[in-house]
């Protein structure tokens, strides 16, 4: 058995495993039988199918989604530090959530999707200035560059969110919720409007597999290879910011997942992308899952914001990173 098969094979099964906790344990215990027992107790089966099922769905959703992103970044900018938290995008998509939020935005066509488009177009705007302020300063573009650039986009990103914080009224409770990152009582309704993103961004990046991993000896030998690097890059950066504003337009800010997802992923099974794309979408949904358990039971009944736990979680590996980088003469 080859070695991607194994990994997909161990992927799948603790996706499955996180799963079952996730719908299983909570303050009322629920036999996963559940599922498929129509004779099952009236109280059980709503819980199940109202309230864990859609949540563990949606976070598994939303890791997916900002794993998978963070893998290409991570591929198409050569650094493992890069992700959508640690570049600003997750900021320029909190800041377009919260303006839909602060200014009560409905446009009549795109109906429940005005949140997540706005939410994406503020993270593919951010993503197009940290790269086009970076090259403004480092012609070359180096990793260092664009990272400092993105930290300092966050940053100026946080203070217009904090503004807007401070200029709200009963729109308080709701944008706070945003931000500190949760999936907790969205429905169903919220896994219809960031399934279709979803899907369309993660194919879009998918279609690149191979693209990323040409890239990976830089933009020239790519052009050699018959890469078109402008489009490529284009698409990527477009799929990228699609994933990552629709799962912050229906969950906050979550951070790190991105980060470590993808790192982990590349340390047991490798860098090539046909397979690193996939296996990253599985294992980010699976920690998500996992850390929103730990976040709804770790101090029962009270609930913790699942971004508390990812950034517990997330910091400490993003410093051995960059430790690493550095002992090695990287960034």
């Amino acid at each position: 058995m080859s070695k991607s098969s194994v990994a997909y094979i161990v992927s799948a099964a603790a996706l499955l495993v996180a799963v079952w906790l996730g719908v299983s344990i909570g303050s009322v215990k629920i036999p996963i039988s559940t599922l498929w027992n129509a004779g099952a107790d009236a109280t059980a089966t709503n819980i199940l199918w109202k309230i864990r099922m859609p949540r563990v769905v949606l976070a598994g959703l939303v890791g997916a989604s900002l794993a998978i992103s963070g893998a290409a970044f991570q591929g198409l900018l050569k650094n493992p530090l890069a992700d959508p938290y640690t570049l600003g995008v997750s900021s320029g998509a909190s800041v377009g959530a919260v303006m839909t939020l602060f200014f009560g935005i409905s446009i009549p066509f795109l109906g429940i999707y005005t949140l997540p488009v706005f939410s994406m177009v503020g993270a593919a705007l951010t993503m197009f200035f940290v790269l086009g302020f970076a090259r403004l300063v480092d012609r070359a573009m180096r990793m260092e560059t664009i990272i400092l650039t993105g930290i300092i986009f966050g940053s100026f990103l946080g203070s217009v969110l904090s503004l807007m914080i401070a200029l709200t009224g009963e729109e308080l409770r709701q944008i706070i919720g945003w931000l500190l990152g949760s999936v907790s009582m969205r429905g169903w309704s919220y896994i219809t409007m960031i399934l279709p993103f979803v899907v369309v961004g993660s194919f879009m990046l998918w279609m690149n597999r191979r693209e990323l991993n040409a890239m990976l000896f830089g933009e020239e030998r790519a052009h050699h290879l018959g890469v078109n690097v402008k489009r490529r890059k284009f698409t990527i950066l477009i799929g990228g910011s699609i994933l990552t504003g629709s799962a912050v337009a229906v969950s906050g800010t979550i951070g790190f997942v991105g980060l470590v997802v993808p790192h982990m992923t590349r340390l047991l099974w490798g860098s090539d992308h046909r397979h690193l794309l996939t296996l990253s979408f599985m294992n980010g949904a699976t920690l998500l899952i996992i850390c929103d358990l730990i976040a709804r039971t770790i101090i029962s009944p009270t609930e913790l914001p699942v971004g508390v736990i990812t950034a517990f979680i997330g910091a400490p590996v993003f410093a051995f990173i960059f430790y690493k980088q550095r002992r090695k003469g990287g960034m």
